[in-house]
């Protein structure tokens, strides 16, 4: 099992320059790593198994399993409840009569992996775009003043250069920031896009997966039908077709087990929530968002808890020069200097811009 999550780890190590925030991470280092985790999980066979296994008389083994892994499975939906080995074999396997009784094919379970891992791939694009579009600019701001122990000489040489370039380049940072916030809001249509995607993908079952293993988890054993039965049964019917020696169609009642739909349906029930609560926190970071772009006395609030070992007069100065991208600047230079050293340049920039008309 070590091998499996062992190979995405190098995807969950901190970045020494922050240029987001914790909401974003959770897009593109938690879920990603969720996912291709997921993914691999579900190719592992020394955890699983073959993902197949039919009995049919007088057809190879080999070839049924290759034939219904290819062409799908079925279950019969209006036999899903009953108690199994009386009054059905398994949930979702019976007789039943073509054209009268319902008919669900099962074609999703073998492309779990691979859309497990474009899903990872979404999730990684409003990343790959910001940190194209911000093409190294906290990184070369900060000049290694993240770290507690600086050469005087030096530091004093890196807050000027810091400052210089803050003072010269004052109200021209707006479009750097809108930047940041179109990624915020790609995330957010991201999360949305991929729950109806996966409603799409597993026939329309997906939307109401979680709340439905919830509640069958509260029902009288004889009165439930398992919903995850429902979504990934584990034991289906396979029919096969061939020409029997005097050229009559015949035809094969075959019973599939399907182990890997053991950890395919955990895998859903998990993604259900983690993608309702990413939705859930990912629309109140917007909200925040929009009031820190709507509020100026939000952004003074924020910059001063992010400054909160400087005057508060200074920050307000400050605040009350900045437009919206150059507060973004500031905040994030605040998660990434030392709080000492920021304080110093906090400082430096309110004496640099007293008394200095902004335009």
């Amino acid at each position: 099992m070590f091998d499996v999550f062992g190979s995405v780890k190098g995807l969950l190590k901190l970045d020494q320059v922050c240029i987001d925030n914790n909401i974003f991470r959770l897009h593109y280092k938690a879920t990603v790593v969720i996912l291709i985790a997921f993914s691999l999980l579900v190719t592992s066979r020394q955890y699983i198994g073959d993902p197949i296994d039919c009995i049919v008389d007088e057809i190879p083994l080999n070839v049924m399993d290759t034939y219904c892994w290819i062409y799908s499975t079925f279950t019969i939906p209006n036999r899903l409840t009953g108690i199994a080995g009386k009054d059905i074999a398994q949930p979702g396997v019976s007789s039943h009569v073509d054209g009268h009784d319902e008919v669900k094919y099962h074609k999703y379970y073998q492309w779990v992996c691979f859309v497990l891992f474009f899903q990872a791939m979404l999730f990684y694009i409003p990343r790959y775009l910001w940190k194209t579009w911000e093409a190294g600019r906290i990184k070369m701001l900060v000049l290694d003043l993240n770290m507690p122990v600086v050469n005087d000489e030096c530091k004093d040489e890196r807050k000027k250069i810091l400052v210089d370039y803050f003072v010269e380049n004052i109200n021209r940072h707006n479009f750097y920031a809108i930047r940041f916030f179109i990624c915020e809001v790609l995330n957010f249509a991201n999360v949305l896009g991929q729950i109806y995607f996966m409603d799409f993908f597993l026939d329309g079952e997906f939307s109401t997966y979680g709340s439905d293993v919830v509640r069958f988890t509260e029902m009288e054993p004889e009165d439930r039908g398992d919903p995850m039965a429902r979504v990934f049964p584990k034991v289906t019917k396979c029919t096969f077709h061939k020409y029997g020696p005097s050229g009559s169609v015949q035809k094969f009642d075959g019973l599939c087990v399907l182990p890997l739909n053991i950890v395919n349906e955990k895998i859903y029930v998990f993604l259900w929530f983690w993608f309702i609560i990413l939705t859930i926190l990912t629309g109140a970071s917007l909200v925040y968002r929009a009031a820190v772009v709507l509020m100026p006395k939000v952004r003074l609030y924020l910059l001063r808890a992010r400054s909160r070992l400087s005057e508060h007069e200074e920050v307000e100065l400050i605040s009350s020069k900045c437009q919206l991208g150059d507060w973004f600047i500031l905040y994030q230079l605040g998660k990434n200097i030392d709080p000492l050293i920021y304080k110093e340049i906090i400082y430096d920039l309110f004496i640099r811009l007293e008394g200095k008309e902004v335009v």
